[in-house]
């Protein structure tokens, strides 16, 4: 219990401390004070990776824990494994693209450049807050591996409750404060007196339903990827980024007003994924002893 609690702790501060937040600050700092234009943008993107390596770093250093660094050795059997078993991180990168343009192209069609802008200024937040989720799958994978190679379904179980708690917890807790907060999220990309401001405001509290739900996405797609299940992790994973939100993007401006649509196709997608990955956790309990 203790192992993965200080596992869970270490990557939230992680997550705190390094190369998303100090990215964002350093942007602000470097282009907007000191005005460094693009140059500011790619140091403070540097800078915010490097903490991230250094970080890592000096956690994994100490042969005192659980997981540390060690002399590597090639075995080529378990890299073909290890690669084909990240086919989901791989299909997501893919489509992360087709599925902003999509998104793009659509508001283009409604309300035109306004909106193109004011899909980014969401995007950012739904990034921000589904990089917390990503990290702490990162962070507790290794033990998801450790005790299911280990069988140890009683620490196995205890951990994957503890995360779906902590994530549903979590959840409900971003998806507040991002409604909430809607006006001062905003704020820091355009001004009040912008048109692009009342779009991105009524959009980011359509769209923070879908924090409700990514959470729980990205851990059990990064589960089953840890219990060495790519196929599974996969599906989860093309199915919540790609044909779910593809399919959204096209049918929710139709049955909806429009605009209003294309702001509720990603909660839509994320809901779609949700259901998936709740059967599939279902299905395959047994099999892994979760």
């Amino acid at each position: 219990m203790r192992y993965f609690k200080a596992d869970a702790i270490i990557t939230l501060i992680d997550l705190i401390c390094e190369g998303g937040v100090t990215n964002i600050i350093l942007d602000y700092a470097l282009i907007s004070l000191f005005d460094l234009g693009i140059q500011g943008a790619a140091v403070a993107t540097g800078l915010g990776y490097s903490i991230t390596a250094v970080v890592g770093f000096l956690v994994f250093r100490k042969k005192s824990n659980l997981l540390h660094f060690q002399k590597p050795v090639f075995r080529g059997g378990v890299l073909f494994h290890a690669s084909t078993n990240g086919m989901s991180e791989l299909a997501t990168s893919l489509v992360s693209g087709i599925t902003t343009l999509l998104f793009n192209m659509a508001m283009l069609n409604y309300v035109g450049e306004d909106g193109v802008a004011a899909i980014t200024i969401i995007m950012y937040v739904l990034m921000f807050v589904s990089a917390l989720f990503i990290g702490y799958s990162y962070g507790v994978a290794p033990m998801l591996s450790y005790y299911h190679g280990e069988q140890n379904y009683e620490k196995l179980k205890k951990l994957v409750r503890f995360s779906i708690r902590f994530i549903l917890g979590t959840s409900i807790l971003c998806a507040v404060i991002s409604i909430l907060a809607t006006t001062p999220l905003v704020s820091i990309f355009t001004r009040p007196d912008s048109p692009v401001y009342a779009l991105a405001v009524t959009g980011n509290r359509l769209c923070s339903l879908a924090l409700l739900f990514v959470g729980l996405n990205v851990f059990a797609s990064g589960m089953f990827t840890a219990l060495s299940n790519g196929m599974v992790s996969a599906v989860l994973a093309f199915s919540r980024s790609f044909l779910f939100t593809v399919a959204s993007i096209q049918i929710m401006p139709v049955l909806l007003d429009g605009v209003t649509g294309v702001w509720l196709a990603t909660p839509v997608a994320e809901l779609l994924g949700t259901v998936m990955a709740v059967l599939l956790l279902l299905k395959y309990r047994k099999r892994y002893g979760y």
